[in-house]
């Protein structure tokens, strides 16, 4: 089930301190981005009732630009109230809170469009390159956070979507051997080449020196993104300060977790324990108000 996957990731996807309205909004946008994400990876419940949902032949389930396109064409519907309603439950699920928060098609689209540069881009040359495709996969999330709790500005939206862009470089590093499984590396190669690392030492069992360097200099760059959380979470009061507290705090638990391996993310995507992730929260908290 696409939404029960919201207690792997990093961070509380729609915690219960939560209003309500909020939990189901944020859950419902959830279910978008992971179906759209399960489809990019070929991680459909098995059967093709998702095909069926969006009126494609069960057998054509595996060509996920067919299906990106079949989604995108359902999503669409979701943003047409004098048109036929979507086929797919999730988009239907979605669709009261687009009416409700005023959303806009274009973060659902770069979810969209981000999973379709999977099927064909799997490598990136420069870290610029790396961090154009975040601003498609990763920065609509936050986007669309700061959308339903009625909180989105200039300002917001930037610090923001260097805290998303920060949370996907983390989750690529903590799955460079999985990635690499799917033909995918995100690891820009103008880094690799700097640190004389090869994609056949990526498929090997353990990081050597040179893998665990390149892999501590990326995470170093994420944690100066995840910086501009602290500002982020200081301009927000109330429950909405502790959601993007715990977003924040997912990523730094996530460092930490990556550095406590010795940066070698190679046998397995090293995962913070929930006591740091608590005490990452606190930290991220008492910062916020100092700067708040």
């Amino acid at each position: 089930m696409t939404l029960d996957k919201a207690a792997d990731e990093n961070f509380p996807v729609a915690p219960f301190f939560l209003p309500r309205a909020w939990r189901d909004d944020l859950m419902a946008v959830y279910g978008y981005a992971r179906l759209v994400d399960d489809i990019g990876d070929g991680d459909l419940t098995p059967g093709g009732e998702d095909a069926r949902h969006l009126g494609v032949d069960p057998g054509q389930a595996d060509d996920r630009l067919t299906m990106l396109d079949a989604f995108e064409a359902d999503l669409r519907r979701v943003f047409d109230p004098a048109g036929p309603p979507p086929g797919h439950p999730l988009l239907r699920a979605l669709t009261p809170t687009v009416r409700r928060r005023s959303l806009t098609p274009e973060p659902f689209l770069g979810l969209i469009a981000a999973n379709r540069q999977d099927q064909l881009v799997r490598r990136y040359e420069t870290y610029d390159d790396l961090l154009a495709y975040c601003e498609l996969s990763a920065n609509p999330v936050g986007r669309l956070v700061l959308q339903i709790t009625g909180t989105a500005s200039p300002e917001r939206v930037r610090r923001s979507d260097a805290v998303c862009t920060a949370l996907q470089i983390v989750e690529h590093l903590q799955d460079v051997t999985e990635d690499l499984g799917r033909d995918r590396v995100y690891l820009p190669a103008e880094d690799m080449k700097r640190f004389h690392v090869t994609e056949a030492e990526l498929a090997a069992p353990t990081g050597g020196a040179a893998v665990r360097s390149l892999v501590a200099y990326e995470a170093e760059r994420a944690g100066l993104l995840l910086d501009e959380g602290t500002l982020l979470v200081g301009s927000v009061h109330g429950r909405l300060r502790l959601l993007l507290a715990g977003f924040v705090a997912g990523g730094r638990a996530a460092l930490a977790s990556i550095a406590a391996a010795g940066h070698d993310v190679l046998p397995g995507p090293p995962k913070p324990t929930k006591a740091r992730l608590l005490r990452e929260v606190g930290a991220v908290l008492r910062s916020a108000h100092r700067e708040g």
